[in-house]
């Protein structure tokens, strides 16, 4: 939603009759210390209303969607939200991912007030593959995201979307002198740049529509290119090429808005040029802001060439979301008598969902006469039917969707002979014949005929109790000659992925005892007893590796070599101030140390045979050395045990922090957790993750990350709480050193967010001296005889930091 439309986006809202989500959770911005959030209440998506292969965000209010594109192997679909309500209010970027689009996941918010500058409203993105705008650094192809209003900030992602950086600190790579917004950007082959479109009013001051056009070589230098105007053009435009009757070597250009309707032509590198001006609709729903059909945008990078579309519903409400997006769609465009059409198909993917299959041959379907459907029951489904119309005489071919016993239903789909429409709207017939498809959700309907030109999206807010499930299909007027028809059960798409936990052992969890849910710190477990979550993987020797927060619970770790029921082997830690190995009716060992709720702890095991090694916050000797035979083998897991817990990175190899050897690690301020690419920080303040190593005079150097925020650093010779020298990287444009009370010396530096730098220190007596980078000369280089000998160790300060490689020479 934007600017002008706020007060609209409101009126809707009262007119739905919607309300804050919760009055102690207001629509607020987010925290550049804890970002990303995921302020998502559990839910099994079994509510009423709640599509069931419809995607709607976990909570809280959506609209536009936002940037969808396919990378490193997902689809992503951004989405505007606010996470704290049902209303509009404080948009942000809601992130859901895919490998099918079907079965979709919810992620953490992408884009968050206060933590990326701008106006976060609609926008578009692409997957920077070739690395055009040399913004990638590291394996991950960059997700590359477009936002703001009178002109364009770009933000993109080196982590397959977990987390994003504003380029150039959010400020507009487009400046437009005219109330503009929602960018859209391509890729144009024949010319080898981008382009892009982003709606605004004309310049001479009376408020006409159009589009302006952007052309780029690397997506952050953008060269105005064109204009064009058009009254219908309001809102989120897009720009996309299709194959003409399949043919990917026959590409047209279409032009589409936020209504729905849409122009074909070409694209000359600077301009568009439609090759009949006068638009038409793409879907015969209510297009405006809040229908059925709404802002659609098509997804970028998708495989083998296909167009994919998806849209925004806003018509559908439930008790703790506003909004959904339409079943994805393939967009084609075929050669009609009247020109080129644009055709809607549901994609393929749609039948990993059917469970069940009826076939009903041809018959003829008489004025009060019996119900080819009669008996039929279904709440999510799929019916396709094709009816001679030609060979029927009747009026009106009707179905009743959700019938109740007295012929009652929630909706009904009707054929007009006379008028020759459907719904109202025409429809054409192919050698005389209707051939339809209807997608029934909870609280969606769909419409599809005439091989896609046709389509209809609706939301209706079906009754699912099992009285009003029923199906009818009857003629008025006369005799309906039905040649066939299917019916296909829908089953839900939901509960198929991990929303938070990082892991490298797949989706495929189950929870086998106590209760498991998605929080922003990873998978939260609780138990009365001994609750287990299972991952599918099994092994028998190997590395298993963890983070631990105990929250509630009496203890909690990493299971490994077990049953379907969790029997097996157990690492936790145990608020009582101790690291347990444990089996079903043995403590095997036990190693004493202090434990406490509100901390973090790593826990690591190696698995030789008969012998079992367990280490403790990332220190390189064993806590526990152990040997056992009771499990060869069996599955990953996690276990709680009486109360909450957390759990997070459950992840299986040496990967994580990579750096020099020391008992153990302890933290003071801020949260750490090891990841698979190194030790990750988070403080809203100074946050210090200490060895128990010390030093007087050394090299000490590692690589170092701010993801977003202000500051990281490298720690030494300082006491148990952090009290020492720290050498900073800073985004505000400085390497500094300091100490409590005091900032030593400063060396003014461009440092990125989302960048990793390498930083050395070298300490000789009371000379201090700081590298950064390959750079031969230190670019600090003073004394200071406060500090001699102390404790390494990586800071964060208000921000999210991954530290990595850290050596002492």
């Amino acid at each position: 939603m934007r600017v002008r439309r706020r007060a609209q986006a409101l009126v809707i809202a009262l007119a739905l009759g919607l309300t804050p989500l919760l009055s102690a959770s207001p629509a607020a911005a987010g925290e550049v210390w804890n970002y990303p959030e995921f302020p998502y209440q559990p839910t099994t998506y079994t509510e009423a209303y709640r599509g069931q292969f419809h995607f709607s965000s976990q909570q809280g209010w959506m609209n536009d969607p936002n940037g969808l594109v396919y990378a490193n192997g997902e689809y992503h679909f951004f989405y505007q939200h606010n996470p704290h309500g049902l209303a509009w209010d404080t948009m942000h970027w809601g992130h859901a991912t895919s490998k099918d689009l079907v079965h979709w996941t919810q992620k953490p918010i992408a884009l968050e007030p206060d933590v990326h500058p701008g106006t976060l409203f609609s926008g578009g993105g692409v997957v920077d593959k070739d690395n055009t705008s040399g913004l990638k650094t590291g394996a991950d192809d960059p997700i590359v995201v477009f936002a703001n209003t009178d002109g364009v900030s770009v933000y993109y992602s080196n982590d397959n979307g977990k987390t994003f950086q504003a380029y150039d600190k959010g400020r507009k790579r487009i400046t437009i002198p005219v109330q503009s917004r929602d960018p859209k950007v391509s890729w144009d082959a024949a010319h080898k740049r981008w382009v892009m479109v982003v709606w605004s009013e004309n310049d001479a001051g009376d408020h006409g529509n159009g589009v302006e056009v952007y052309t780029s070589p690397n997506l952050l230098d953008w060269t105005h290119s064109s204009r064009y105007s058009a009254e219908w053009l309001f809102e989120c435009p897009d720009l996309f090429q299709v194959p003409v009757d399949g043919d990917p070597n026959r590409k047209k250009w279409v032009l589409s808005t936020a209504s729905g309707k849409y122009v074909v032509g070409d694209f000359d590198g600077t301009a568009f040029h439609a090759d009949d001006p006068a638009p038409r609709p793409m879907d015969f729903g209510s297009g405006y802001a809040g229908g059925t059909f709404y802002a659609a945008e098509t997804f970028q990078n998708a495989p083998d060439g296909r167009v994919v579309q998806m849209a925004w519903q806003g018509g559908n409400v439930g008790s703790t979301w506003t909004g959904n997006a339409t079943f994805p769609a393939e967009l084609g465009l075929v050669s009609t008598p009247d020109g080129l059409r644009i055709t809607r198909t549901p994609v393929d993917e749609l039948s990993s969902l059917a469970s069940a299959k009826k076939k009903f041959d041809k018959q003829n379907v008489k004025e009060n006469g019996a119900n080819p459907f009669k008996g039929l029951r279904g709440d999510t489904y799929e019916i396709s039917a094709t009816v001679d119309v030609d060979k029927s005489t009747a009026r009106r071919i009707a179905f009743g969707l959700h019938v109740r016993s007295d012929n009652t239903a929630d909706r009904t789909v009707v054929y007009d002979k006379s008028a020759g429409t459907l719904d109202g709207h025409p429809v054409g017939l192919k050698k005389g014949k209707l051939k339809l498809r209807l997608l029934v959700d909870r609280g969606q309907l769909e419409v599809f005929a005439d091989g896609g030109t046709y389509s209809l999206s609706d939301n209706v807010n079906f009754d699912s109790g099992t009285g009003s499930q029923g199906i009818r299909l009857y003629a008025e007027g006369g005799t309906a000659k039905l040649d066939s028809a299917v019916f296909r059960r829908l089953d839900s798409s939901w509960g198929t992925g991990q929303s938070t936990l990082d892991t490298d052992l797949g989706d495929r969890w189950n929870a086998v005892s106590g209760n498991w849910t998605d929080v922003a710190g990873g998978k939260q477990g609780r138990g009365s007893g001994n609750g287990f979550y299972l991952s599918t993987r099994t092994a028998g020797d190997g590395v298993y590796q963890g983070d631990v927060a105990l929250n509630t619970a009496q203890a909690a770790g990493l299971t490994f070599r077990a049953n379907d029921r969790g029997e097996g082997y157990t690492a936790n830690i145990d608020k009582e101030g101790k690291v347990k190995l444990w089996r079903p009716g043995r403590d095997i060992a036990t190693y004493n140390t202090p434990v406490t709720a509100d901390s973090t702890h790593h826990l690591k095991v190696t698995t030789e045979g008969n012998r079992i090694r367990v280490f403790l916050d990332n220190g390189t000797d064993p806590v526990i050395d152990a040997t056992d035979d009771a499990y060869a083998e069996g599955r990953y897991g996690a276990n709680v045990f009486n109360g909450t817990a957390t759990l997070q990175n459950l992840n299986t190899g040496d990967t994580g922090l990579d750096a020099f050897s020391t008992a153990k690690w302890n933290t003071s301020g801020g949260t750490w957790t090891t990841a698979g690419d190194g030790l990750h920080g988070s403080s809203p303040g100074d946050g210090f993750y200490l060895s128990e190593r010390t030093g007087e005079d050394f090299t000490y150097e590692g690589d170092l990350s701010v993801t977003n925020g202000t500051a990281t650093g490298l720690t030494f010779r300082a006491d148990e709480k952090g009290q020492g020298y720290t050498a900073t990287l800073d985004t505000k444009g400085q390497v500094k050193l300091w100490r409590p009370g005091k900032d030593l010396a400063t060396h003014d530096t461009t440092v990125t967010e989302g960048r990793t730098y390498h930083m050395k220190v070298r300490t000789d007596g009371d000379r201090i001296r700081v590298w950064l980078g390959d750079d031969a000369a230190p670019v600090i280089d003073t004394t200071d005889a406060t500090y001699r000998s102390g404790r390494f160790g990586v800071n964060a300060y208000n921000g999210n930091v991954i530290a990595q490689h850290l050596r002492i020479g």
